[in-house]
């Protein structure tokens, strides 16, 4: 299974870029990982957030393809535990799904558009994060998801 992170932004904190890092190489030893990162729009002050949305939209539908498995992070997404979650991408991987996509919006969340491209939503959390820091969250899940797959001592429970 392939599956690919895409970002809308880039990563401004060092923290963050570090910890991603370390787990993307992580994450490369059980399946390839890309991250896609779109540019943040240039002149947005003029825009209401719903235009900033359509504009964030268009850009990510640009980087999907036919047969992908869309999954956007979304704070009202569906909710797993750390073992849930493995089991759910477990799952995924035995059904023959070749293409994951997740994707973490801008500020204002996704267009319509994107909703619609999209088979689900999923959220890491009740609480709301910074789509800076939830990219960090999710590798570090989707490596210990990996993990628990393999039978590997990092999730204790």
């Amino acid at each position: 299974m392939k599956i690919t992170l895409i970002t809308v932004g880039k990563t401004t904190f060092d923290f963050v870029k570090e910890g991603m890092a370390m787990y993307e190489k992580r994450i490369g030893r059980y399946l390839s990982y890309t991250r896609v990162e779109i540019p943040a729009l240039n002149g947005t002050a003029s825009l209401s957030p719903e235009e900033i949305k359509e504009k964030e939209g268009a850009l990510i539908l640009k980087k999907l393809k036919e047969g992908d498995k869309v999954i956007l992070l979304d704070e009202k997404g569906r909710r797993f535990s750390s073992t849930s979650w493995a089991a759910y991408l477990g799952h995924l991987l035995d059904t023959g799904c070749r293409s994951l996509v997740f994707v973490v919006g801008g500020a204002y969340g996704f267009s319509p558009k994107v909703r619609a491209a999209a088979s689900e939503t999923l959220s890491l959390s009740d609480m709301t994060f910074s789509h800076q820091i939830i990219r960090l969250f999710f590798t570090e899940q989707l490596y210990r998801a990996m993990t628990i797959l393999r039978g590997e001592p990092y999730h204790n429970e």
